[in-house]
């Protein structure tokens, strides 16, 4: 059964849809900052950093100090420990990213989901037990915005109805819960790239989670206006021979056109195991389709490059997301090896 929510006032509504619509500003995108610990970690160690709180404080002011980097986004997701952190000159980085046009949002769920009773180790996201309480907080801290992960895997007969139902509903309740407390949510169904499963295949199964989650959010009576959207963007699984990005243009703007209402103001692709500039490339073609496409398409990318020269290439990463969201990227000498999930 829906949760039963307090009803937004004018206000609060009018407010929602101005930071939904802001976020949605063509030229712009959101930068993923969100990275867990143990995440973070694992990239430190690449690099033989130690994973401490100074070197992910550090890391997080590189990139938001990057010169003419911030006039590319719109959105910054944090963890709790960023949202309350301070630039080595005592700056809130909240303060940073405002002071520069930018929206800064939180990451909400926890983190690594746990398997879905009755599924074949399916799984579903946890964190909404005092998401309120936490909602609250975070936008006193100046938060704006929220994420909420869910996950399926394709499979010989993954994924299950009930995998879909069930992180469908989880998404609707976080997004709900949102709402009443001042948070755009970004609604965030994610298929799963790791397969050898065709394109086709990926294309039904998004289209099939897609539309339980605007059920399941029309049946707890989000505002879609005040909301967001991140979803993988249509490609085949990972053991299967890529294809050109305007194949996977096609594909992903068809999925949208036949699930996502108009009322949704923007929709802010995941790159899902795609190099950077596969992912570029992906969304500057659906940015050229000429076709129906009532959104703004736009990135919401993470993948922080810890080098010496990592100002550098984030600003070209972020030049070039930009400019994809226009259909006007036109390629880059700077070659990204791709990431590996």
């Amino acid at each position: 059964m829906p949760i039963k929510l307090n009803p937004l006032s004018s206000t609060d509504k009018l407010s929602l849809i101005a930071n939904a619509a802001y976020i949605g500003t063509p030229g712009k995108g959101i930068l993923a900052a969100d990275e867990s610990t143990d995440t973070i970690g694992k990239r430190f160690s690449s690099v033989n950093v130690e994973n401490v709180e100074s070197n992910r404080r550090a890391l997080r002011e590189l990139l938001f100090t990057t010169p003419g980097a911030l006039p590319c986004l719109s959105g910054v997701i944090l963890v709790e420990e960023t949202l309350y952190q301070k630039s080595s000159n005592g700056t809130p980085f909240v303060d940073i990213l405002k002071e520069g046009g930018v929206l800064p949002g939180i990451k909400v769920d926890k983190g690594r989901a746990v398997e879905l009773a009755g599924t074949n180790g399916e799984t579903i996201t946890q964190g909404l037990d005092g998401l309120g309480e936490r909602c609250k907080k975070y936008y006193e801290a100046g938060a704006r915005f929220a994420k909420w992960h869910a996950l399926l895997k394709i499979g010989p007969n993954e994924p299950s109805e009930l995998a879909i139902h069930e992180n469908a509903y989880g998404l609707a309740r976080y997004a709900a819960i949102c709402q009443e407390n001042g948070l755009v949510p970004i609604v965030e169904p994610d298929v799963s790239v790791v397969g050898s499963h065709d394109i086709h295949k990926c294309a039904e199964v998004t289209e099939r989670f897609l539309a339980a989650c605007y059920k399941a959010l029309s049946d707890h009576h989000v505002m879609l206006e005040g909301t967001l959207l991140k979803p993988n963007m249509v490609t085949p699984g990972s053991e299967s021979p890529k294809v050109a990005p305007e194949v996977i243009a096609e594909h992903t703007v068809r999925a949208l056109q036949r699930t996502v209402p108009a009322a949704v103001p923007a929709i802010l692709f995941l790159s899902g195991g795609q190099s950077e500039e596969e992912a570029t490339r992906n969304l500057n073609a659906m940015n050229q389709l000429k076709t129906k496409k009532p959104w703004s398409l736009s990135f919401c990318f993470g993948r922080a490059l810890q080098q010496s020269k990592a100002q550098d290439v984030f600003l070209v990463r972020c030049k070039a997301n930009s400019e994809a969201t226009l259909g006007t990227y036109k390629g880059e000498s700077l070659q990204v090896k791709a990431y590996k999930y």
